[in-house]
């Protein structure tokens, strides 16, 4: 198990286990949680700082979508976010606590929590405001992580729609690919939607006016992203329609060339039946060259078939695409931290610390 101390002026604090350190005055205290191997480590750590015991070993043991719950003294909000290394999500546990202490619990790294710890220091001005908008804040920058699955999907789908209407039977296994990168967003963002608009209305004094502010903001970032997971769902839906139209176009011009072939050998077998007839004084039987001038007229009628039905357009070349990345691209994404970086109140950012 791995934690770590930060108080709201930006400073790590020596104390990593956090139960015997006190937020600065007019300040607060996040202690993060990463868990390696024993989670009831982290159960016991969390029971000395005043935490509901069993809202805690759910949290840590359990795999549960987002949500929220409001113990009075504490609130639990639970959030995902998009890992680094596959169109994947992971499930951070954070408890908002009265004694103005803000504790996330997460398995494994959080790239949205390991960016705002590294910009903290030089940038103060992320910390400041109550311990709710430290809360809105992370919520906001794991949630615009996933609007990278959407800048990935539009940059395939032009692709994507290219392969379709050129039948590419490689398309199948992309659109599969893709649809499960999607399914695994949309799980996970209507629900942390609903999430932040409960707490965009809720009247905790633990969120404040500041922390209901910023909910706000990360809501509308959840909405745009599930309505933009719509979106691809159904841009994917036509790309299946103009590849199974493009799939019986094709099977068309597989029977369009069995007919030019079947074209071409009709008047060569009336030319053969014909010419092999055994009745005396058939024309050039009685020459030695005769099989030579059917030969050059078969020959003749099939070049002159080919070139009419290439003039008509009949016979023309295909080409093929080659796809497979998915939406992997988007896990690569640098974590955005504009949401986190704008300040809401009237007063002046603090400049940055030297």
């Amino acid at each position: 198990m791995f934690v770590r101390t930060m108080d709201s002026e930006g400073r790590i604090v020596d104390d990593a286990d956090g139960h015997d350190v006190r937020p600065p005055d007019g300040g607060w205290l996040w202690i993060d949680i990463r868990i390696e191997a024993r989670p009831e480590d982290a159960v016991d750590l969390s029971a000395r700082l005043g935490l509901d015991a069993l809202a805690v070993r759910d949290a840590i043991e359990d795999h549960d979508l987002p949500k929220v719950d409001d113990f009075g003294d504490h609130l639990l909000m639970i959030v995902h976010g998009l890992r680094t290394d596959d169109v994947a999500t992971y499930e951070i546990d954070c408890f908002l606590t009265a004694g103005r202490q803000v504790i996330t619990i997460h398995q494994g790294r959080s790239p949205s929590i390991d960016a705002l710890w590294a910009v903290a220091p030089s940038h103060p001005e992320i910390l400041e405001g109550t311990p709710g908008e430290l809360v809105a804040r992370l919520a906001d920058v794991a949630t615009r992580r996933f609007l990278g699955v959407l800048d990935a999907f539009d940059d395939r789908i032009d692709d994507l729609v290219a392969a379709a209407l050129e039948a590419d039977p490689a398309l199948i296994g992309e659109v599969t690919a893709v649809r499960a990168d999607l399914r695994e967003v949309r799980r996970v963002i209507q629900p942390q939607r609903e999430v932040f608009d409960a707490l965009r209305t809720t009247s905790s004094p633990l969120i404040g006016e500041g922390g209901r502010r910023r909910f706000a903001d990360a809501f509308d970032v959840a909405a745009r992203i599930s309505a933009g997971v719509e979106t691809a769902r159904g841009a994917l839906a036509e790309t299946i329609d103009a590849y199974r139209g493009a799939e019986a176009r094709e099977a068309t011009e597989v029977g369009r060339v069995l007919t030019v072939y079947a074209a071409i050998m009709l008047p060569l077998t009336v030319i053969g039946g014909f010419f092999g007839m055994n009745f005396p004084g058939m024309p050039g039987t009685d020459s030695d060259r005769g099989w030579i001038w059917v030969t050059v007229l078969m020959g003749l009628v099939t070049v002159g078939s080919l070139l009419v039905f290439i003039r008509v357009g009949w016979i023309r070349p295909a080409s093929r695409h080659g796809l497979g990345r998915g939406l992997m691209d988007a896990a690569r994404r640098p974590v955005t931290l504009a949401g986190a970086l704008f300040v809401r109140s009237s007063g002046a950012r603090r400049p940055p610390r030297p």
